[in-house]
């Protein structure tokens, strides 16, 4: 009796803990960008692209792109894509070498709120 009520016991504390697993699995993360974070390229990028795995809600997901000395230095056009609401872009002028800064902040369809950063590299 008492390795069947263990059984049980256990069976029911997996169930009341599945729905709560399964819920933060449910969140928007980054995926993939371009350029890498933490990679060094060696031509300059024209953009930054940010891929999550849910959709975003445009109007509150945002990436900004900084120098070494914290200045912002994207052109301030950042857009979920249209065509793929998982996407976010900026476009970037010509940068010099040297180490910048990605800044996101998104707001997937189901409302949860993220954000990040991570740095890439110019030049060698």
């Amino acid at each position: 009796m008492s390795v069947h009520r263990t059984i049980i016991v256990l069976a029911t504390s997996a169930i009341l803990v599945l729905p709560g697993t399964i819920a933060a699995f449910a969140h928007a993360h980054l995926v993939r960008a371009t350029p890498a974070a933490g990679g060094t390229v060696q031509a300059a990028p024209t953009e930054v692209m940010l891929r999550f795995s849910e959709k975003l809600e445009p109007k509150f997901s945002s990436v900004i792109v900084r120098d070494s000395a914290g200045k912002q230095v994207n052109k301030g056009d950042a857009a979920v894509d249209k065509s793929d609401r998982m996407v976010i872009r900026v476009s970037l002028p010509s940068l010099e070498p040297g180490v910048y800064k990605v800044e996101w902040r998104a707001v997937s369809a189901d409302t949860h709120k993220i954000n990040g950063d991570f740095t890439f590299k110019v030049g060698e």
